[in-house]
C-alpha cells in the first residue's frame, strides 16, 4: 500500500505536469532573497479554516445579533407539531407536501381531521426552514469577509504592474517570487472556502445548493493549482474580481431581512451592475484571455497544470452565466414589480391557527373527529 501511495504521489507531482519546459522542482528552491510557492504551504489552510470558524462564531453572535436587533430583525418563534410517528415517517420517507388525497388517507389513518394533518405538515416544514435571524447571521459573516477581502485585495494589488497591465502577469514566469501579501491573501481565501465546505450541512440550503458546492470545489482547486504552478499573479486577480461583487449581495440580503426595501433595492442594483461587469466582462475577456491566450507568446509547450487551471476558470464562467440568469430574473421582477426577492430561498409558510368550532370541540373532547386521546396534535397552550 505504501508503495502504491508513493507511486501516486510521484506521478501527481511529476514535473512535466507542473513545470514549463526545462524546469524542475529544484529550480524553485529559495535563493538570492527569492521565495517560491511550495505545495506544503497549503497544509496550513486546514487549521486556518478552523480559525475562520471561530471568527465566524464570534461575528454571528457578537456582531450579527446586535445588528439584527438594531435593524428590527427578531428571532421567530416556531410552533412545533406534536410527535406523531406515522406523519413523521411519511414526511421523511415519502413527501413533505402531500396531495389532498394523501392528506385524507393520513387523516383517516391517524384519526384526525384533514385540517389538522395539513397544519401538522405546515408546521413540520417550517421547522426545516432557517429563521430570518439565522440567514441574517450568515449574510453578516459573509459580508464582513468579502468586504475585508476586497479591501485587502486592492491593498495587495493596487501598486502591482500586472494589476494595471495584465501582460505583466507572465513577465519573468515561472521564476516569480512569492510576496508575503500574496501568501496571506491565498491563506485567507482558501481557509474561508474550506470553512464554507465544512459548514455546508448546517448553512441555509438554497435551490442553487449544488452550484455552490461546485463553485467552492472549483475555487479551492483553482487556488491550489495556481499556487503550486506559480500562477499567483493571475490567481490574485481572479480572487479580487470575485470578491468585489459578493459583499454587495450580502449587504442587500441583510437589508432585505430587515425589510428595508428601498435600501435593499438600491444596493441590489449596485450589486447587479458590479456582478455583470466583473463576471461577464472582466473575468472572461480579461482574466481568461490572459490565462489561456497570452502564454502562447512566452512558451510553445503547455503542461497539464495550464489546462487544469484554465478548465476550472471555464467551470467558474459557466456558473457565472447561470447565476447571471438568476440575478437577471430578480432584477426583472424588481423593475416591473418593484420588489427584490431571492428566488433561491424557501419562505416560511404562514400559520392559520383558527380552528372550526367542531374541530375545537373534538380536540377538547378527544372525539374520533379530532386527534383522539392517544394522538394529540397540539399543545394545550397553542391556541
Amino acid at each position: 500500500m505504501a508503495h502504491i501511495l508513493k507511486t501516486l504521489n510521484n506521478w501527481f507531482w511529476w514535473e512535466d505536469i507542473w513545470m514549463p519546459e526545462n524546469c524542475s522542482w529544484a529550480n524553485f528552491e529559495d535563493r538570492d532573497g527569492m521565495v517560491f510557492p511550495k505545495p506544503h504551504h497549503l497544509y496550513a489552510t486546514i487549521p486556518f479554516a478552523f480559525v475562520m470558524l471561530l471568527i465566524r462564531f464570534f461575528v454571528e453572535r457578537c456582531i450579527a445579533v446586535p445588528l439584527a436587533n438594531a435593524l428590527g430583525i427578531k428571532q421567530a418563534k416556531r410552533v412545533k407539531p406534536q410527535p406523531n410517528p406515522t406523519l413523521e415517517e411519511y414526511f421523511k420517507q415519502c413527501t413533505k407536501k402531500p396531495s389532498q388525497l394523501e392528506m385524507r388517507k393520513l387523516a383517516k389513518k391517524c384519526n384526525w381531521t384533514v385540517h389538522l394533518v395539513e397544519k401538522w405538515f405546515r408546521r413540520r416544514r417550517n421547522l426545516e426552514i432557517p429563521t430570518v435571524l439565522k440567514k441574517h447571521q450568515e449574510a453578516c459573516w459573509r459580508f464582513i469577509f468579502y468586504f475585508l477581502s476586497t479591501v485587502g485585495g486592492f491593498a495587495v494589488l493596487y501598486d502591482k504592474p500586472w494589476f494595471h497591465d495584465i501582460w505583466n502577469a507572465w513577465v519573468g514566469y515561472p521564476f516569480q517570487s512569492l510576496l508575503p501579501s500574496q501568501y496571506w491573501y491565498y491563506m485567507a481565501e482558501m481557509s474561508f472556502y474550506w470553512s464554507l465546505l465544512f459548514t455546508l450541512g448546517m448553512d441555509t440550503k438554497r435551490k442553487d445548493f449544488k452550484a455552490h458546492v461546485i463553485h467552492h470545489l472549483a475555487a479551492l482547486g483553482l487556488m491550489f493549482f495556481s499556487y503550486c504552478a506559480n500562477y499567483l499573479r493571475l490567481g490574485t486577480l481572479v480572487m479580487i474580481v470575485h470578491d468585489c461583487a459578493d459583499f454587495w449581495l450580502e449587504a442587500a440580503k441583510i437589508f432585505n431581512y430587515a425589510r428595508w426595501e428601498n435600501t435593499c433595492s438600491v444596493i441590489f442594483v449596485i450589486f447587479s451592475v458590479v456582478f455583470f461587469t466583473s463576471r461577464l466582462i472582466i473575468f472572461p475577456f480579461w482574466i481568461i484571455r490572459a490565462s489561456a491566450y497570452y502564454p502562447t507568446y512566452y512558451s510553445m509547450k503547455f503542461v497539464a497544470a495550464y489546462f487544469l487551471f484554465n478548465g476550472q476558470l471555464l467551470v467558474l464562467q459557466c456558473l457565472h452565466i447561470y447565476w447571471s440568469y438568476l440575478v437577471f430574473k430578480i432584477l426583472r421582477k424588481f423593475i416591473f414589480i418593484k420588489k427584490v426577492k431571492d428566488d433561491r430561498s424557501d419562505e416560511e409558510e404562514e400559520e392559520e391557527d383558527s380552528l372550526s368550532e367542531a374541530e375545537g370541540q373534538s380536540i377538547k373532547n378527544g372525539t374520533k373527529n379530532g386527534c383522539g386521546a392517544n394522538h394529540p396534535l397540539l399543545n394545550n397552550n397553542n391556541y
